[in-house]
């Protein structure tokens, strides 16, 4: 495995002939720190756990989706516009390309649900979802529809504080993210993004129920989270999917 590429607050290489434009608003990132064993068997064969310090993270990342667009056309503004709520990891293939797996992606519109699944293979779930905002607080609520486990939910408020105008090297590692890993028809697949930089504020967890982590075959938290961050949100760019060679096979859990 080489050496991972450094973690950059801005995307590495812009993506010029975009397969999907699209928009992520008023995001809230949930983390906590989990030893990179336990993940490994839950990651795209090709890839290993990315770690920082030693550790490695489990995101549960709440926010709008809006007007998805394919190519160059203009967004969608109905059923490309809906609420998500996504489990992820983070992983590393053997070119060095950071990223982050996917294990759970909800989702409160059923055409794009079925469009990600069939697709690009990605684990989208149909939910009952809404977000909703009062001054500085944000309300994200979900419950699963289908395929299932149904009843699989989540509950998060959040209270955004103050502007992060240094990101620490934690925070640039959990969301200077440029691109996706996924087991793309027998092989793991990488999807590059690019967006500008993250506009970042602290935000206070007010309130958390959720069972989406131990749906998606990771263990309940028993802690707080060691991070939690608001964005009012950024425009993106994603690229078409390269593969990612493969390396030593590690044990597999059964896919969601």
């Amino acid at each position: 495995m080489p050496q991972p590429e450094s973690v950059v607050p801005d995307a590495p290489a812009p993506v010029r002939d975009p397969l999907l434009t699209q928009e992520w608003l008023d995001l809230t990132f949930v983390h906590w720190a989990v030893d990179p064993d336990v993940v490994a068997p839950l990651l795209p064969r090709g890839t290993v756990p990315d770690t920082h310090d030693g550790l490695t993270y489990v995101g549960l990342v709440a926010f709008r989706m809006h007007k998805v667009g394919w190519l160059r056309l203009p967004g969608i503004p109905y059923f490309g516009s809906f609420p998500e709520t996504n489990v992820r990891l983070y992983s590393v293939d053997s070119h060095g390309r950071r990223g982050v797996v996917f294990r759970s992606m909800d989702a409160s519109r059923l055409v794009p649900v079925v469009m990600g699944r069939v697709g690009f293979q990605l684990p989208y779930l149909w939910s009952r979802m809404s977000v909703r905002t009062e001054g500085e607080t944000v309300d994200y609520a979900s419950s699963r529809r289908w395929p299932g486990p149904r009843g699989a939910y989540s509950r998060l408020t959040v209270e955004r504080g103050e502007r992060v105008e240094e990101p620490t090297e934690l925070e640039h590692f959990l969301t200077a993210r440029w691109g996706l890993h996924n087991a793309f028809f027998g092989a793991a697949a990488f999807l590059p993004n690019d967006h500008p930089r993250w506009p970042l504020y602290r935000a206070e967890l007010l309130a958390c129920e959720e069972n989406l982590l131990a749906s998606a075959g990771l263990p309940t938290p028993r802690e707080a989270p060691v991070s939690v961050l608001y964005s009012p949100g950024v425009p993106v760019r994603l690229g078409r999917p390269s593969r990612s060679a493969p390396t030593v096979p590690h044990p597999r859990r059964p896919p969601l």
